[in-house]
């Protein structure tokens, strides 16, 4: 059974929209570490305080997949 949303054209198209947001990924990603770099040489935040949000926020975002005592 073939369906529009299996065609062969559609995968192209969900494919091509991949490789858009690995790219804009990619970019997001320079201009976060080139602020983050500018942060810590003007001396506004340390690589630590850095390092302790991110641990903070990524605890927040992703909890445990399974239970802790």
């Amino acid at each position: 059974m073939n369906s529009h949303f299996s065609s062969p054209m559609n995968e192209i198209h969900v494919l091509a929209k991949l490789a858009d947001m690995k790219e804009e990924h990619y970019h997001q990603l320079v201009t976060l570490s080139a602020i983050m770099e500018l942060l810590v040489e003007k001396g506004i935040l340390t690589r630590k305080e850095i390092e302790q949000k991110a641990a903070e926020l990524d605890r927040f975002i992703a909890p445990p997949q399974y239970p802790t005592v």
